[in-house]
């Protein structure tokens, strides 16, 4: 094995990722085959105004320079004026500190903007010393936490690996659900359908039937997705929006970026009735993952949610042999659909230790119950006749 190209030296901190650059950055962050921590997607959200200083997500991301002063990692990091668009939850732990004459913003954010997708945050160059390199980050955030006066780091959805490591340094642990659809080897959709219980096979037909009726879907990826596809899905994604959190995080100009960066990454799974889109559901592809990302309607229709945001999606990754879907946060309704409970991971500095204190009891109390939860969920309402896709190596009881 070959020496560790160069041994971290120094961190920085940089107010815009364009500062450190694609080709440093990606050859930090490609080798996980996660489209999320891309330069690219990153970028786009500070390119389009999405992710910037004026709407409460300034840029301060790491990177280690190694001897030689090349970046050997790298880290996103965001100055926080507010929690939306995270997804991991703090607000009752903002508002105690506040109520006892604390200051809980601003606070440092380890994630991606807008995205609750798991993947690693202490991004290492591959001919770097790896565990080095992660040392430097961390200690470079959580030094960079108290110069700032930042109340708080947080490191939301890393990798378990990341996530064990973070604990190991002190940071407080915190697990929560997602539902996600595992493929042990299907070869069409009909073999999913044969894994389930009838009643659900014949739910799903039904429900696939009644979705189409009339309409046509369209899978469009690459050079296929045009500015008119784009606008079409940005009132998709606005209609869900406005409803869902009161105003989108993204806006159109973030769409063309994605469309112009990442069009072969992209899968749009389009519903037209004639000539007309009606819905829409918006996915990435990275290494053996599908991720389920946004979805909108301009026009109800019975089941056209599930179809386009998880029978698509099943289907496109069967075909492609692609080993999971992760849809997105929420929703025990995937679980009739195929898609169980499986853990999400947070990580949490607190500096003050009159907050610290209260909020790692909390958490040690909330692991267990969000564990027995998921188990329960699988074991009770798990819609397989045998166990889960996954988990046969893993002790589970036949249903």
């Amino acid at each position: 094995m070959s020496a560790p190209a160069s041994a971290p030296t120094n961190v920085r901190v940089h107010g815009r990722i364009a500062e450190i650059g694609r080709e440093a950055w990606d050859a930090c962050a490609a080798p996980s085959g996660n489209p999320f921590v891309s330069f690219d997607f990153l970028d786009a959200c500070e390119q389009a105004g999405c992710a910037v200083e004026a709407a409460g997500w300034g840029p301060r991301h790491l990177a280690v320079e190694g001897e030689a002063g090349s970046v050997v990692g790298v880290m996103p990091l965001y100055l926080k004026g507010h929690s939306q668009g995270e997804y991991v939850f703090d607000h009752a732990w903002a508002q105690a500190y506040e109520d006892a004459g604390g200051r809980y913003y601003p606070k440092l954010l380890s994630a991606v903007p807008f995205t609750p997708v798991t993947g690693p945050r202490l991004l290492a160059r591959p001919d770097a010393d790896a565990e080095a390199v992660r040392e430097a980050l961390l200690g470079g955030a959580l030094q960079f936490c108290r110069q700032s006066r930042a109340s708080s780091l947080h490191v939301t959805f890393p990798t378990e690996a990341d996530w064990k490591r973070l604990g190991g340094h002190g940071l407080l642990l915190r697990q929560d659900v997602q539902y996600w659809w595992d493929n042990p080897g299907y070869a069409s959709f009909e073999d999913f359908l044969a894994a389930l219980s009838s009643g659900r096979r014949k739910t799903i037909r039904r429900e696939r039937r009644e979705a189409l009726a009339g309409l046509e879907i369209q899978i469009l990826t690459g050079a296929d997705l045009t500015e008119a596809h784009w606008d079409a899905f940005f009132a998709f994604y606005e209609d869900t929006g406005s409803r869902k959190w009161g105003q989108p995080y993204l806006n159109r100009r973030f769409f063309s970026l994605i469309g112009e960066r990442m069009a072969d990454q992209v899968v749009l799974f389009l519903a037209r009735r004639g000539s007309e889109p009606i819905a829409g559901a918006l996915n990435f592809v990275g290494g053996d993952t599908l991720y389920g990302r946004y979805w909108g309607a301009t026009e109800p229709v019975p089941f056209l949610h599930f179809e386009l945001s998880y029978y698509q999606a099943i289907e496109y990754a069967i075909a492609r042999g692609l080993k999971r879907v992760e849809a997105g946060a929420q929703g025990e309704h995937k679980l009739a659909r195929g898609y169980l409970p499986r853990p999400v991971y947070s990580a949490h500095y607190i500096a003050d230790p009159a907050l610290r204190a209260p909020v790692a009891r909390y958490l040690e109390r909330e692991r267990p119950a969000v564990a027995a939860e998921m188990a329960a969920l699988e074991e009770e309402c798990s819609p397989y006749r045998s166990p889960s896709p996954g988990r046969e190596k893993e002790g589970a009881r036949p249903r």
